[in-house]
């Protein structure tokens, strides 16, 4: 028998202790050296994940050694949206503890794996998406992990920890570039053959589906093939260790595992031999799932996503999404979604606590999340939009930074030329606003006092709208009722 021996690319990883700083060369991240990067604590990051209540299980403690140095990890997400959601922020968020711990992450983005569908959680088989939709989704995916990141690292240094560029021990992925090469003979030599259909067919995600009169179709059965190789070819070509994931993925997980473990057990592959690697053991962390108080899954899937695009889901809608959560989940989400210190948590709590109805520890929550998510402006847009919309006086606030905090949110903004909103009657503009469905609900509206424009309530049902009502020359609030507000922005 003859043995073909691969030669595989040399990944050599350098640590250099200097005090507390870590410094890695790594020939398989660009060729250039990752800058010092030092630690707030020395807090294992799984302990330090652990108090925050953001793990629900390990595949080996070992993993908790495994950190002590500088090791890899990865998490994956499939561009089955245009927006990653609320969902996804826990993971990004676990991946971000790890970076500021000085390990290397890996945001995978699921390109192949998108027109696949994984069934983990689901009911029902996912509708497939063209394989345009799923390059344009990659694309918005791709920049929305890249800011986030940006975003959540200059968060981080605003808080004490002492970071080098945003997007340093960062890389983001797309698992098409090695799928896309791969034959169906490939994949069923280099992948089927390791894994075993009991095993399959034991795993939660399909037993859960086949137990449905729908059953499971042979494409998202063979999903959990897929990201377990996706771990593999991690693992091999850029030394990654653990897996991260939602507490859904643990089958997904630890098929990776197993994968590896065979792979490297076995010497002989259809193409030869491959050479021993030290340190072949690979582990798996999974956290929470973020779910509804019904124990709902928060996702698209569900109908009720918070998208962390503020086109979709403006960066009002997430502040205010976090200041009407209940008392009992506060302490959840600050220790889950911020990067506070415990103890500055505590002193939230307890200040919330003094007075629980000025709502301190929602408000805090709520501008930490938004932080992260969409930096400082994001916030300061959020903020602004909560003056306005819970009835701050207009007169103290410029109309561009009215127009600039409601940006994204195209269910209030509108724009609307000029000549369609001076000179014309109220109730005109009222309808043109989205305010009211139509010119006579608009006067009924008027004749019992709720309708106001720029908080000042309408009397007149034949009022004008004139150039001396826009504040700034550009925009006007049209208000129904107590809280339903519309802005339109007055364009030539």
């Amino acid at each position: 028998m003859i043995k073909l021996k691969v030669i595989l690319p040399n990944i050599k990883y350098n640590i250099i202790p200097c005090e507390k700083r870590i410094q890695i060369y790594s020939r398989s991240f660009y060729n250039t050296p990752i800058r010092c990067f030092t630690k707030k604590n020395d807090l294992n990051v799984i302990e330090e994940l652990k108090k925050r209540g953001l793990v629900n299980a390990l595949t080996s403690f070992d993993v908790i050694n495994q950190v002590k140095n500088q090791t890899t990890i990865y998490c994956g997400v499939d561009p089955t949206a245009p927006s990653l959601h609320l969902g996804n922020l826990l993971t990004l968020i676990g991946l971000l503890h790890f970076n500021l711990h000085g390990h290397r992450t890996i945001a995978l983005i699921g390109g192949a794996t998108g027109s696949i569908g994984d069934p983990s959680g689901r009911n029902t088989e996912r509708l497939p998406l063209s394989f345009s939709t799923i390059e344009k989704n990659v694309i918005a995916i791709d920049n929305q992990i890249r800011q986030i990141f940006i975003n959540g690292k200059k968060y981080a240094s605003r808080r004490g920890f002492k970071i080098g560029d945003e997007l340093d021990n960062v890389i983001i992925l797309n698992n098409l570039n090695w799928f896309q090469k791969m034959s169906a003979l490939e994949l069923l030599n280099d992948i089927g053959r390791y894994a075993r259909v009991g095993t399959m067919l034991a795993r939660d995600s399909v037993k859960s589906r086949m137990e449905n009169t729908g059953g499971i179709s042979f494409t998202e059965f063979s999903y959990q093939l897929l990201q377990a190789y996706d771990f593999w070819h991690l693992y091999h070509y850029h030394q990654c260790r653990i897996q991260l994931g939602g507490s859904d993925q643990w089958g997904n997980i630890t098929a990776g595992i197993d994968l590896i473990h065979k792979k490297k057990s076995d010497t002989k592959t259809i193409t030869g031999s491959l050479e021993p690697i030290e340190h072949t053991t690979a582990f798996g962390v999974t956290m929470p799932l973020l779910l509804t108080s019904t124990g709902e899954k928060f996702g698209k899937s569900a109908g009720n996503a918070i998208w962390l695009d503020d086109k979709m889901t403006s960066a009002y809608e997430l502040y205010q999404y976090f200041m009407k959560i209940t008392d009992a989940d506060l302490e959840k989400y600050l220790r889950m979604f911020t990067i506070l210190s415990i103890e500055e948590i505590d002193q939230i709590l307890k200040t919330h606590m003094e007075s629980p109805e000025k709502r301190y520890g929602h408000e805090k929550l709520a501008s930490e999340i938004t932080e992260f998510v969409h930096g400082v402006a994001g916030l300061q847009r959020a903020q602004l939009a909560t003056r306005v919309l819970f009835g701050d006086p207009l007169e103290n606030i410029r109309g561009h930074d009215l127009i600039e905090a409601f940006s994204h949110d195209s269910q209030r903004l509108t724009s609307i030329h000029h000549n369609k909103i001076v000179n014309c009657t109220i109730d005109r503009v009222a309808v043109a606003a989205g305010a009211c469905k139509s010119r006579s609900e608009a006067n009924k509206l008027i004749k019992v006092g709720g309708l106001y424009l720029n908080d000042q309530r309408v009397i007149n049902p034949q009022y004008k709208v004139m150039d001396n009502d826009l504040l700034d020359g550009i925009v006007c609030v049209i208000r129904t009722g107590k809280s339903n507000y519309h802005l339109i922005r007055v364009i030539e």
